[in-house]
């Protein structure tokens, strides 16, 4: 099942909205606040900049990082008290929603830089570790195969100066 495409505008938005409603009470602190919304920030950057791998990379980091810091936000700062306000209810419902739809975003967002010309590789070289478990048992490399690689930089062959069949000439 494919999902649909979606914008990062609207990405954005959501999470905006949500990060705004989950700060209306002062139960989660400034940290909160600013991680969020330096992390939208980063995202209206790669909105601007559209073919910017730098951009969207740093804003796929961005929320793979808040949602560390908002687990561990929600979980210190939450109200142990059980009377608790309407607007406490939601604030905190709302932070804990845009919470489960970062991984979401973040799937999406990942989509969008693979659009972009981004690639994700993981390669580890364990042949050259001498007594290496994985060496042994045949795990080498994952990642792209550049078996088929063509360096473009170096031209065919130097030029030689002077030419073989001419004599050089005398320094002056």
């Amino acid at each position: 099942m494919e999902l649909p495409a979606v914008s990062l505008k609207a990405i954005i938005l959501v999470h905006w909205l949500l990060t705004v409603w989950g700060c209306m009470n002062h139960i989660l602190p400034a940290s909160y606040a600013w991680g969020n919304f330096s992390v939208l920030a980063v995202g209206i950057w790669a909105i601007v900049q559209r073919d910017s791998l730098d951009a969207i990379a740093m804003f796929l980091t961005g929320l793979l990082l808040t949602v560390l810091t908002d687990i561990i936000h929600i979980s210190v700062f939450y109200p142990t008290h059980d009377h608790l306000g309407d607007t406490t209810r939601f604030s905190v419902g709302m932070a804990i929603f845009s919470l489960l739809l970062k991984p979401l975003a973040c799937y999406l967002v990942y989509r969008m830089y693979r659009e972009r010309g981004g690639e994700y590789t993981f390669n580890i070289d364990l042949e050259s570790l001498s007594g290496s478990h994985f060496a042994h048992n045949g795990v080498t490399s994952a990642g792209q195969d550049r078996s088929t690689y063509e360096p473009i930089d170096q031209s065919e062959a130097p030029p030689q100066w002077p030419p073989p069949g001419k004599a050089a000439q005398p320094p002056y």
